[in-house]
């Protein structure tokens, strides 16, 4: 298979999409920051000096999502039908899963938008911890699932 991001002499290029069928696209992508008992607490109670750490990095993942364009060089600015982000506390792990749903009508898929967003948000919980805790760790950021386009569908699952 060929690496569609380079032309014939072997200098990067943005992909023609022009001619690809309008479908329905979908994408799930994952991601893990795993901290201490402490840090734990705090997130669970609300207890962060810097203000709500879930709602904060549900707003940033879906402004991540809305600008992966601008940090992806390329990625084709997409008009995103839809964004859901879900954070959930693991009381098992003392971790905070990460959880984006992207959705689009168009051209070509936006499996980077969702990785985007739950690593936004991944990276917006250390920030909003970091104070308490430095040693997190960001971990399995990874696509989920992915539906429409010419290559078919996906799921981690299957």
């Amino acid at each position: 298979m060929d690496f569609t991001h380079f032309d014939d002499q072997g200098r990067a290029k943005m992909v023609n999409v022009g001619e690809k069928e309008i479908t329905k696209r979908t994408a799930v992508a994952g991601a893990s920051v795993l901290v201490n008992v402490e840090t734990f607490e705090l997130i669970k109670s609300g207890g962060m000096k810097k203000g709500d750490v879930l709602t904060v990095a549900q707003i940033a993942g879906i402004m991540g999502a809305k600008r992966t364009p601008d940090l992806i060089p390329m990625c084709h600015p997409l008009i995103i039908d839809g964004v859901n982000l879900k954070l959930e506390l693991d009381e098992e792990k003392h971790s905070v899963e990460i959880t984006a749903t992207v959705s689009c009508t168009g051209r070509t898929g936006v499996e980077m938008e969702a990785l985007t967003a739950a690593s936004v948000a991944a990276l917006t919980v250390y920030d909003m911890c970091k104070a308490v805790q430095k040693d997190m760790v960001i971990s399995d950021v990874r696509l989920i699932s992915k539906t429409g386009g010419i290559h078919g569908d996906f799921s981690r699952n299957a």
